[in-house]
């Protein structure tokens, strides 16, 4: 299904993070450094833990990129763990030690207090893991690293094609954003846990300090928007091309995203037809841009197909797994009560959770636009878009 191909290898603290991305087409303006814009957003909001204080994300080219452009050939990226070298384990050995590709002696400390919520148990289960270290490690958000890196390539080609991406904090536990408050992007850039509202923002910070306080987590929802998108992405043909249901797997792929809508999904289940399912409104009324909706309950997608108005997606961000004063569970080695294993963690990562929906749905938008318009080059593409999108008239005056 669809033109680009994306795979991450690595472990949260291994030497780093490897990702390849197939399928971009040739000409697309791209640097290091727009990708680190996008790794640097990650890495921002409050209640993030101490390991932000080590890291710097950087993704290095290493393939697919010609004086500043793509060349068609799979674009490599690695991203350092600096932690790899500069950290120490929960046991006080270097984590170059406890992931040495090579035995090392004496054996690293195994982790078999399991944690709830977290793979520990199912993974060790299914893979027949004796530490739980070898399921943590690659199920640790830290991967979510190595996706910005991949959003990022993907994001640079859905911009060139006409989408602007941007998201927001709506609630953090019980303090909610009133629904009716328009984003001010910028504003919401430099909040601390990119929320509008500052004295929202205020009650947010204060929720996530209580938290803290008391070893625990916070989850929340976020809502991400891209705007300019195309007529004519995805399918109605099949399950697996529906716009909707890709969107919908690739968010809740990623760790402790726990439930998606598009447009008013949940709200939207108690309105009737007549006031949720949006007018299309008379050419004369269009405003620059076909088909226009009077409102977009819809959120862009209908039949499983873009629609021609923004793209609205919400995401539930569950609190994370790892609490500083540990849920009881018990210990893999002999089903023994026990206090669950605490690493090093964040406390709230919903305000980054946001950058990391951004780039899912650019990996996906991305995908489907080369599976709706093809091209081997950037300039190909573009052209085969633009000659989709003036089809996009009334039957009456398509010639």
């Amino acid at each position: 299904m669809g033109s680009l191909r994306w795979f991450t290898a690595g472990e949260s603290h291994g030497p780093g993070l490897t990702v390849i991305i197939d399928g971009v087409p040739a000409g697309l303006p791209l640097s290091e450094e727009q990708i680190r814009q996008q790794l640097a957003r990650r890495q921002k909001g409050y209640g993030r833990g101490g390991r932000m204080k080590i890291e710097t994300d950087y993704a290095h080219i290493r393939g697919g990129v010609r004086q500043g452009r793509t060349m068609g050939s799979p674009i490599a990226l690695w991203i350092e763990n600096r932690d790899f070298d500069k950290g120490l384990g929960p046991d006080k050995r270097p984590w170059r030690e406890t992931m040495s590709l090579e035995s090392v002696d004496p054996t690293p400390t195994q982790v078999t207090r399991v944690r709830p919520g977290h793979a520990d148990l199912t993974a060790s289960l299914k893979y027949g893991y004796d530490d739980v270290r070898d399921s943590l490690e690659r199920a640790s958000a830290r991967e979510s690293a190595a996706r910005v890196g991949a959003g990022a390539v993907a994001r640079r080609l859905c911009e060139e094609l006409g989408c602007e991406f941007n998201s927001h904090v709506v609630q953090i536990g019980s303090v909610a954003l009133d629904p009716s408050v328009e984003a001010d992007w910028d504003a919401v850039e430099a909040s601390p846990v990119r929320c509008t509202d500052a004295s929202v923002a205020e009650a947010m910070i204060d929720a996530i300090n209580a938290a803290k306080r008391d070893g625990d987590t916070l989850g929340g929802t976020l809502e991400a928007r891209v705007s300019g998108m195309p007529f004519g992405l995805g399918s109605h043909v099949q399950w697996d091309r529906k716009l909707s249901g890709r969107i919908g797997q690739a968010i809740l792929s990623m760790n402790a995203f726990k439930g998606v809508e598009i447009g008013d999904g949940f709200s939207g289940a108690v309105l009737t037809g007549r006031g949720y399912h949006d007018v299309v409104l008379p050419q004369d009324a269009w405003d620059g841009r076909a088909w226009r909706r009077q409102t977009n309950h819809a959120g862009g997608i209908e039949g499983g197909i873009s629609n021609g108005e923004d793209l609205i997606v919400r995401v539930a961000v569950k609190p994370i797994a790892t609490l500083a004063h540990p849920l009881p569970s018990a210990d893999l080695a002999t089903g023994e009560r026990v206090e669950a294993h605490y690493e090093r963690s964040d406390v709230c990562v919903v305000p980054a959770a946001g950058v990391i929906v951004e780039a899912m749905l650019a990996l996906v938008l991305a995908d489907a636009m080369l599976e709706k318009f093809g091209g081997d080059s950037l300039a190909e593409t573009r052209r085969n878009m633009e000659s989709f999108l003036a089809t996009a008239v009334p039957r009456g005056e398509w010639t």
